[in-house]
């Protein structure tokens, strides 16, 4: 693979997309991305590790539920991208996207999402873990995996916009020159990376205020839902369900629906509340009360 010749914001970047290469058969090559994407992963999952005691979560029980759900969730990641990328599939390669030049490639985040949902659902119950304090745990961490992963677009050249229209805010690159022409284009995988950082810290805070288990993974849905929604209208290589993006689409009814389900369980909270407290009756004030039937008696 060609190395790429990249201007971001006025800083050039000259990089080579293979890492290195083992001496394996007639070589093997290990990508930048695959290493960025592997130390998300792994900075997420020790985040978890430090983390599962604050949600009461057994780390042996969430070591089994992570190797059950992590093959799985990236199969679905890929079954995802095919539905809607419409490449034609002959063979198990191209299933696995094995054919591409740049190693296996093809894959899409929400895929990856729904897939690790369902079964860390599924291996939560196998493992008797509670469902909503394990997908509280999980997805706040994986927004790291989300905000260091897109750092392995920037080295593919991939998940980049239109045209900024400013002669120094955005990108270019060999690629984007043959894609898109002359012109400096918004580095979407940046804004995504800098969204999902920056959500780590708003979740990992309200974590420590949690009302119900359930709530940060609700967060999760509108933070992320908000920010991939916005940036997914600005992309040029979105996967597409006839002229909607597919991803954008998602994005703003995963959004809203967080965001309903979360008023409704916190006003439902609320209303408990007040419920309780009109219940409670104070004892001085009737005795006070009493006092007074009696004084006014007397008189």
């Amino acid at each position: 693979m060609t190395a790429y010749n990249i201007t971001l914001f006025g800083i050039r970047f000259h990089i080579n997309p293979i890492a290195f290469t083992l001496p394996i058969g007639s070589g093997w090559d290990i990508y930048w991305y695959g290493i960025i994407i592997a130390t998300g992963f792994l900075l997420a999952i020790l985040y978890g590790y430090k983390k599962a005691k604050d949600y009461s979560i057994n780390t042996d029980r969430m070591t089994d539920i992570i190797l059950i759900t992590t093959p799985l969730a990236l199969l679905c990641a890929r079954i995802y991208y095919i539905i809607f990328d419409g490449t034609p599939i002959s063979s198990i390669k191209d299933f696995f996207g094995f054919g591409s030049s740049s190693g296996v490639s093809g894959i899409a985040i929400y895929g990856g999402v729904i897939g690790a949902i369902v079964f860390g659902t599924l291996a939560s119950k196998l493992r008797k873990v509670n469902v909503l304090d394990m997908y509280d745990l999980s997805l706040t961490a994986f927004l790291i995996g989300q905000g260091i992963g897109r750092w392995g677009n920037f080295v593919n050249q991939e998940a980049y916009g239109t045209f900024t229209g400013s002669s120094f805010w955005g990108m270019q690159s060999e690629r984007t020159i043959a894609e898109m022409g002359e012109g400096l284009v918004h580095p979407c995988f940046l804004y995504e990376s800098i969204w999902c950082i920056a959500g780590f810290f708003v979740l990992n805070y309200i974590s420590k205020h949690r009302k119900f288990s359930g709530q940060i993974a609700l967060c999760y849905g509108i933070w992320y839902g908000f920010g991939r929604g916005f940036i997914e209208l600005l992309r040029t290589d979105s996967l597409m369900l006839g002229n909607i993006k597919v991803s954008s689409l998602l994005s703003f009814v995963v959004c809203i629906a967080c965001a309903a389900i979360m008023v409704k369980i916190l006003k439902k909270q609320n209303d408990n509340k007040k419920e309780k407290d009109s219940d409670y009756k104070n004892v001085f004030s009737e005795v006070k009360s009493e006092e007074g039937e009696t004084d006014e008696q007397t008189d």
